[in-house]
């Protein structure tokens, strides 16, 4: 079978092949794959409605499908996926989460997940992140270390097309109301990122207080088997309570807010002591297939990569164990960085960008509503008024309860200052990469704000605020 390695040793710009040649499993995803397979619409009413039941009532979204997970267990389970992550476990617990992630020795990020533990008996689940969980997977082969690992892919390439969970995310002003209720009237005080077990229809349900960056919820797992009990119960809880279901066009957008970057470009395609992880991930694999678009484009693939700073993370970086990356992590810290930002774009230069779809001339690269992004990962430059090229800005979604269009960036430290003024580049150079769903057109610039993460206002009361 041939590797990654073999791919990236037959392509002589692997920028280039990312750039024009790759369609991501993530872009299928957020696209029609669920709701081609039946199990997610698109849009249960109109993603307008849905974005604003989750400010103004109760937004309920099926995670149940699109998440893989890994279960690490045994008795060398805690020490391994401590040494492979900046994150302490110094502070681990049962009743909350962590945002588990690692790095590169060169202190480059791989990838991220929400860690639960169950503990030492019942183990670790690590919930999303391909990257993450593919790294911690070699290393649990190739590794002396006692664990047994259990891996649950996403839906459509289960083999048996059944999870181990389901999962749902409540959230919105009335969520708590319809928690209280689905669970007869007793629901626990919660803390951000802390869980509890709860019972649903009789069915017991493990409830971990998260947002996707509305007005506070809940994330509801429990056995993939009763998803429909659970989810007819919290349906019916909500009915006075204006619930609404939330399809893959309101998950994949309505989450900006919070400044969180998903699949950033792992940092695993350079550096000899990485040659042995690539031999092991296959050709054909989530990393084989990333799928580089915007208006940056680079004959270095490092020019993509992400570091903890620039991702928001720095505030987990632990120093109390020892990791992979530490070394390049602390020579870091006193050096110049990148930051994670979200940016605001400028409403007349998006108008602009509109108008130039109607009547004759070059027309600018469409921007597709909530979510105009078209690389996974996207690459757009940031420059400052003058032309330095300061950061790159990912993740784009409109939000409609704050009216503007945003993007989560990494700038460098000394231009993000809230209230900053930056230019991001809009549109692919030379008409538009080769990528079948981007269409011809010109490049343009959007003036844009810096802002703090998370955007919204809401967004950072809800973090301390209990549900």
């Amino acid at each position: 079978m041939k590797s990654l390695q073999d791919l990236i040793d037959s392509k002589s710009n692997l920028v280039d092949y990312f750039y024009n040649d790759t369609v991501s499993q993530f872009h299928r995803s957020r696209t029609d794959l669920f709701s081609s397979l039946g199990l997610i619409q698109r849009e249960y009413s109109n993603w307008r409605d849905e974005h604003r039941a989750a400010r103004e009532s109760c937004l309920i979204v099926n995670q149940s499908h699109h998440m893989p997970v890994l279960y690490v267990r045994g008795p060398d389970a805690r020490r391994m996926l401590n040494y492979l992550s900046p994150c302490s476990f110094e502070n681990l617990r049962t009743d909350g989460a962590k945002q588990y992630f690692a790095v590169t020795p060169r202190g480059h990020h791989i990838g991220d997940c929400v860690m639960n533990w169950y503990g030492d008996d019942k183990g670790f689940e690590l919930i999303s992140g391909m990257p993450l969980l593919n790294w911690v997977r070699y290393h649990a082969e190739t590794g002396n270390y006692d664990v047994e690992l259990e891996f649950d892919p996403t839906t459509p390439y289960h083999p048996t097309g059944q999870r181990t969970k389901f999962r749902f995310q409540v959230e919105g002003p009335t969520a708590r109301q319809v928690l209280e209720d689905a669970a007869g009237g007793a629901w626990p005080e919660l803390k951000f990122f802390r869980s509890a077990m709860v019972n649903i229809a009789g069915v017991e349900v493990h409830a971990l207080r998260h947002s996707m960056g509305s007005v506070g919820g809940a994330e509801l797992a429990g056995p993939y088997d009763q998803l429909e009990r659970v989810r007819d119960a919290l349906l019916a809880a909500g009915e006075k309570n204006g619930i609404v279901q939330g399809g893959t066009i309101t998950y994949f957008s309505n989450g900006s807010v919070s400044g969180w970057v998903p699949y950033p470009l792992p940092g695993i395609y350079t550096g000899d002591e990485l040659k042995a992880y690539r031999e092991w991930l296959p050709a054909e694999g989530w990393e084989a297939n990333m799928q580089l678009g915007g208006s940056m484009v680079s004959g270095n693939i490092e020019d993509y990569y992400w570091t903890p700073s620039a991702l928001g993370y720095d505030r987990f970086v632990k120093f109390d164990h020892d990791f992979i990356g530490r070394e390049a992590l602390e020579a870091a810290q006193d050096k110049p960085r990148r930051v994670r930002r979200v940016l605001q774009w400028h409403p007349d230069d998006l108008a602009r960008v509109f108008s130039s779809q109607f009547g004759e001339g070059d027309a600018f690269k469409a921007i597709d509503l909530p979510t105009p992004m078209y690389g996974w990962p996207q690459a757009d430059e940031v420059r400052t008024t003058d032309g330095k090229l300061v950061g790159m800005s990912q993740y784009c979604a409109y939000v409609l309860n704050e009216h503007d269009l945003i993007s989560t960036s990494q700038i460098d430290e000394e231009y993000a200052a809230p209230g900053t003024e930056l230019v991001m580049t809009w549109g692919e150079p030379g008409g538009g990469s080769r990528k079948p769903h981007v269409e011809r057109h010109v490049q343009t610039t959007i003036r844009v704000t810096v802002h703090e993460a998370p955007y919204a206002k809401v967004a950072k009361q809800l973090q301390r605020a209990a549900l």
